[in-house]
């Protein structure tokens, strides 16, 4: 790596903060899936099929995990290249509050619900922009 380039490197601070965030979120419907499965006495898989409980605690940790690990790896890159601050937050911010609402979403209803949908819209956005943000700044 040159000195100019060494320079421009910057450690991603504030990707920490919400890479901490995420992973609380996490641990909390892991920790929903632990419960669901001691309530049903299901040790392995989904349990019986059907709507359960358990089944919608499984779909919202991984549907977690699923998204927000490539998420937050664009987010440090972005932060890495010295994009700006405001950008870093705004999608880390945009990100958390949205596996937030995802996960309350699914974890309480298997239909449609209001934190189901705005917890996918605004995941999608923090995606598609720090996707097209980073292409632009790589170019």
């Amino acid at each position: 790596m040159t000195d100019t380039m060494t320079a421009l490197v910057q450690p991603p601070h504030w990707t920490l903060l919400y890479a901490g965030l995420n992973v609380l979120v996490t641990f909390a419907l892991s920790f929903m899936v632990g419960i669901q499965r001691m309530r049903a006495k299901v040790v392995f898989g989904a349990g019986a099929a059907g709507d359960t409980p358990l089944q919608r605690a499984i779909r919202a940790h991984g549907n977690n995990i699923e998204y927000v690990p490539l998420i937050l790896v664009l987010i440090a890159l972005l932060e890495m290249t010295g994009q700006p601050v405001w950008l870093i937050h705004t999608l880390g911010a945009g990100l958390f509050v949205g596996r937030v609402a995802h996960g309350v979403g699914l974890s309480l209803s298997a239909g449609s619900s209001a934190g189901r949908g705005v917890g996918i819209l605004l995941t999608w956005i923090a995606m598609l922009v720090a996707a097209v943000w980073a292409i632009v700044a790589a170019l």
